[in-house]
C-alpha cells in the first residue's frame, strides 16, 4: 500500500495516467530490476465496490504513443467489470462455505434431533395397558398415560387409520404394504423428541391433540377420506412442534428470527417445516409408499391443518363453515367445504382440555396458564405489559376468563362441529359441564372481592370517624 504507482492509486483512489514511469517519484523500479522489464507509460486505476476499494488495475506500455482519455473511459469499464467479478468470486466463497457450514449444523441437529435405534427397540419392549379400546371414548383423558406409553398408543392409532378397510378405494393396489413398522417407530420417537420441556404445549399437549383427532375420526363413520384422516392425525401430532411456549405476538413484538422469516401464523408455520424436516430424515418417511399424487394431498392436508391452528384464523375459518350450515349449501364433494370443516375440527382437538371431565380440565388449565405467566414475567422485564391472562399478579381473574374462553371461542367451535359431525356432540356437553364449574368459581371470586372492598369501606370510614373525634 505504500509502495509504488499501484500504491498510491490503491490509498488515495486517483487514476494515473503516466507518460514517463522513470520520471514519475512515485514509480516503483524494483520489478523492472528483477524482471528485465522496461516500464514506460501506465495506466493505473482503483477497482472498486460500493465506493470501497478493493484493487487496483494497470495496463503498462500502450504499444503506440500514451494513453489517451478514451483509453481511460475504456479501461474505467474493464474496471468496473473487474470488480463485479471480484466481488461475485467473495460472495461464492462466502456461500460455499455457508452451505457447508449449514450442512454441518443440520448433521448436529439431525443427530440430536432424531432418535436413536436403541430408543426405538426401547420402545418396543414396552408393555402397554389394555386401555385401547378406551381411545375412542371422548372422555378418556391422554394425560393417564404415561410419557413412554404415549409413542405405543400414536402407533396403534397410525397402525388403525393406515390399515382402515375403505383405505384401498384411494389406496390402489389392495395388496401394497401400506406402510413400514420401523418407520412408525422413528418418526413418532422423534417426532416426540422435537418438543420442547415447556409446561403445556409439550409431547403431552400434542398427544392428547392427536387422540382427539383420532377419536373424531373413528366416531363420525368415515366421513373424512382415509388420506384426510392420516393428514389429520399427522397434522395433530406435530402441530407444535419445537413450541417455544410464547405466543405469536410475543415472538413479533420480541423481533423473534421466527417471526422475521414468517410474518403470519409465524409459530404454526414453522411447526409444518419441522414436520417436514423430519419426514425428510431418512428412515422416517411414514407417507414413502403413497403415489405422488397422494403424498402431496397428505402434505398439503396437513400445512393445512396445522395452519389452522392459529386462533386468529379460527374466526373466519368459523364464519364461512357456518354460514354454509345454516343455509344448508355444505357439500363434503366440494373440498374447500372439506377444508374448512378439518380447519374446525382441528380447533376443536386442540381446545380439547376444555370438554374432558373436571379434574382433568382444573388440571390443563393450571399448567396452560403456568405458561402463558412466564410469558407475562418475560414481557414485564422488557418494559412491556402484558394482558390480564398473562399477567401472574391477575391469578385472581382465571375463573372468569375461563368462562370467557369457553363461551367466546370453545363453546361455538364445538357446536358448529357437532351441526355439521353430531357424533361429536359430547365435547359440546363436556365443554357446557365444565363451563358451569369455572361459572360458579367466578361467582365465587365476585363475592370474594365484594367482602375485600365491603371491609376496605368499613377501615376506611372508621379511620374517618376516628379522625373526626380527634379534631373536635
Amino acid at each position: 500500500m505504500d509502495k509504488g504507482v499501484a500504491g498510491h492509486v490503491a490509498t488515495t483512489g486517483e487514476v494515473l495516467n503516466i507518460k514517463d514511469a522513470y520520471a514519475d517519484d512515485r514509480f516503483n523500479r524494483d520489478v523492472d530490476l528483477q524482471t528485465g522489464y522496461t516500464t514506460k507509460t501506465i495506466l493505473c486505476m482503483p477497482i472498486k465496490i460500493r465506493g470501497n476499494i478493493i484493487g487496483v488495475v494497470q495496463m503498462v506500455n500502450k504499444l503506440n504513443g500514451t494513453f489517451t482519455k478514451s483509453d481511460e473511459e475504456s479501461f474505467e469499464t474493464f474496471a468496473i467489470y473487474c470488480g463485479l467479478a471480484l466481488h461475485h468470486a467473495k460472495l461464492y466463497d462466502k456461500i460455499r462455505r455457508s452451505e457447508q457450514k449449514y450442512k454441518v449444523a443440520l448433521e448436529v441437529l439431525s443427530y440430536h434431533g432424531t432418535c436413536s435405534e436403541e430408543e426405538v427397540q426401547k420402545t418396543k419392549s414396552i408393555d402397554v395397558p389394555d386401555k385401547l379400546p378406551e381411545l375412542i371414548k371422548y372422555d378418556f383423558s391422554p394425560w393417564s398415560v404415561d410419557n413412554d406409553q404415549k409413542p405405543i398408543y400414536v402407533i396403534h392409532m397410525l397402525k388403525d387409520l393406515f390399515d382402515t378397510a375403505d383405505f384401498t378405494s384411494s389406496w390402489g393396489n389392495k395388496n401394497q404394504k401400506r406402510y413400514d413398522l420401523d418407520t412408525l417407530y422413528r418418526f413418532t420417537l422423534t417426532v416426540r423428541k422435537n418438543y420442547r420441556a415447556v409446561p403445556y404445549h409439550n409431547w403431552a399437549h400434542a398427544f392428547s391433540v392427536a387422540h382427539a383427532m383420532f377419536t373424531v375420526i373413528k366416531t363420525t363413520s368415515n366421513k373424512f377420506k382415509p388420506i384426510e384422516a392420516l393428514g389429520l392425525f399427522v397434522a395433530c401430532l406435530c402441530h407444535d412442534l419445537d413450541h417455544r411456549g410464547k405466543t405469536n405476538s410475543f415472538m413479533v413484538k420480541s423481533a423473534s428470527p421466527l417471526a422475521a422469516v414468517y410474518s403470519t401464523s409465524t409459530m404454526e408455520h414453522h411447526h409444518f417445516n419441522q414436520t417436514v424436516t423430519i419426514l425428510q430424515n431418512e428412515g422416517h418417511n411414514i407417507f414413502k409408499n403413497l403415489c405422488s399424487e397422494e403424498y402431496k394431498q397428505v402434505l398439503g392436508d396437513i400445512r393445512h391443518c396445522i395452519l389452522a391452528t392459529d386462533l386468529a384464523l379460527f374466526f373466519g375459518n368459523r364464519a364461512r363453515l357456518k354460514d354454509l350450515a345454516e343455509n344448508k349449501q355444505l357439500s363434503w364433494d366440494n373440498d374447500d367445504h372439506r377444508h374448512l370443516v378439518q380447519a374446525i375440527a382441528m380447533t376443536s382437538c386442540d381446545l380439547c382440555a376444555s370438554f374432558k371431565p373436571w379434574d382433568t380440565q382444573q388440571e390443563t388449565v393450571k399448567v396452560i396458564f403456568e405458561e402463558f405467566y412466564i410469558q407475562g414475567d418475560e414481557e414485564k422485564k422488557q418494559g412491556l405489559t402484558p394482558i390480564e391472562m398473562m399477567d401472574r399478579d391477575r391469578k385472581d381473574m382465571l375463573p372468569q376468563l375461563e368462562v370467557g374462553f369457553l363461551v367466546g371461542i370453545c363453546l361455538p367451535c364445538y357446536e358448529l362441529l357437532a351441526q355439521v359431525l353430531p357424533p361429536t356432540s359430547p365435547m359440546v356437553e363436556g365443554a357446557k359441564a365444565n363451563l358451569e364449574k369455572w361459572k360458579e368459581l367466578a361467582d365465587k371470586q365476585k363475592e370474594l372481592e365484594k367482602e375485600k372492598e365491603k371491609e376496605s369501606e368499613e377501615k376506611e370510614n372508621k379511620l374517618e370517624g376516628s379522625n373526626k373525634e380527634k379534631e373536635s
